[in-house]
C-alpha cells in the first residue's frame, strides 16, 4: 500500500476506486466497507483509494474537546489497512480551510480533480463538505454530472454488526478490551517507547518497562492490571500491564508499565507493542510494598492461568 501525506504527493489514477472516512479503529463495520472497495476495484481493474483525514476532523471543528481520543494512531491505522489490501491510503491534513470546502467544491477539487474518482463507496450516513451539508442526493447528482458511479452500503449491513467507534472507546475506558477486541477484530493495542522508571518494581521481584506513548490523542484503557501480549525485536512475550498512578507510593503522574514474563534484558529507548487481552482487575491502594507484592504474585498467577486456558 502506498501512503500520501498530502495531496501534492498522489498522482491521479485512471480508474480510482474510492471510499472516505476516518475509520478509527478499523472495526468490523469498517472492514465491510473497505472489503467491498477492494472487491470493486479488482473486479473493474481499478485501483482501491481511502481518503483519511488527519487530525480527526472534530478536534479541528471542536479544538475545546480534549477528551476525545482515537483508538488508532496514524501510524496504527495505516498497518491495519495495507493488511486488509488497499492500494492507496491518503492521510488528508484536516484544517479549517479543507473544513469549508463547499460539497460541490470537495467533489471536484479532491474527488474529480486530484483522485480520478471513477467509483465512490460511502457508508449509508455518509456526509461531507462544509458543516457536513453534502448527502447522498448531493453524490447522486455529482454522480451523473462527472460520470463516476456511486455505491452505498445499506444502513443494515452496517449496523448488522452492531459495532461503533464510540462503543469500542466506552469498552476500552471502561477496561473492557476483551469487549473492545471483539468489535474490532484483533486485539487493542500501545505502541511506545521503553523509558526509564523509578526502578521500584525491581525491589519487590516484579521489574517493569515504562512505556511512553507519544501520540497524546492515543486512548489509553481504564485503569488496572491486564494480561497483555508483548511484541519487542520481532518475539512476542507474554505478561502482565499496569495503567495507573500507582497510589501505594502516592505516585503523582499516569504511569503505563508491563512485566514481561521470563524477561531480563535491558531495553531502554526501545519501542514495544502491547496486545490487550483481559483486564485482571482495578488500580489498588495497598498499605504497603509487601501487601502490593503479595498481590501481584495472584495477578500473575491470575494471567498464567488466562494464558493457559486460552484456545
Amino acid at each position: 500500500m502506498k501512503i500520501y501525506n498530502h495531496f501534492s504527493e498522489f498522482k491521479k489514477l485512471e480508474n480510482a476506486v474510492v471510499t472516505i472516512g476516518t475509520f478509527d479503529g478499523v472495526h468490523y463495520g469498517h472492514q465491510k466497507i473497505i472489503r467491498r472497495l477492494c472487491e470493486l476495484a479488482k473486479s473493474t481493474c481499478g485501483e482501491s483509494v481511502i481518503l483519511t483525514f488527519f487530525p480527526h476532523p472534530r478536534l479541528i471543528i471542536d479544538p475545546e474537546n480534549h477528551h476525545l481520543k482515537m483508538i488508532n494512531t496514524i501510524e496504527e491505522k495505516g498497518k491495519i489497512l495495507a493488511s486488509l489490501g488497499v492500494d492507496h491510503l491518503i492521510i488528508t491534513p484536516f484544517t479549517r480551510d479543507f473544513s469549508n470546502l463547499s460539497p460541490a467544491e470537495y467533489i471536484q477539487q479532491i474527488l474529480i480533480d486530484t483522485i480520478g474518482v471513477k467509483s465512490l463507496i460511502v457508508g449509508y450516513d455518509h456526509r461531507f463538505g462544509k458543516d457536513r451539508q453534502g448527502g447522498m442526493a448531493d453524490l447522486q447528482e455529482f454522480a451523473s454530472i462527472y460520470g463516476f458511479a456511486i455505491e452505498e452500503i445499506p444502513e443494515q449491513d452496517i449496523n448488522d454488526v452492531a459495532v461503533s467507534s464510540t462503543k469500542i472507546r466506552t469498552a476500552l475506558l471502561e477496561g473492557d478490551v476483551a469487549l473492545a477486541s471483539s468489535y474490532l477484530g484483533y486485539n487493542f493495542s500501545i505502541h511506545g517507547r521503553v523509558i526509564k522508571g523509578d526502578k521500584i518494581g525491581r525491589t519487590i521481584g516484579f521489574p517493569t518497562a515504562n512505556i511512553f506513548v507519544e501520540e497524546t490523542y492515543k486512548l489509553i484503557p481504564s485503569d488496572g492490571i491486564y494480561a497483555v501480549t508483548v511484541e519487542l525485536n520481532d518475539t512476542t512475550y507474554k505478561g502482565m500491564a499496569y495503567i495507573g498512578q500507582r497510589p501505594t507510593i502516592n505516585g503523582m503522574t499516569r504511569n503505563i508499565e508491563v512485566n514481561i514474563f521470563d524477561f531480563n534484558k535491558e531495553i531502554y529507548g526501545q519501542s514495544i507493542t502491547m496486545n490487550f487481552l483481559k483486564f485482571l482487575r482495578h488500580d489498588l491502594k495497598f498499605t504497603g510494598l509487601e501487601a502490593l507484592k503479595d498481590q501481584l504474585h495472584k495477578d500473575k498467577l491470575s494471567t498464567l492461568k488466562f494464558f493457559d486456558e486460552r484456545p
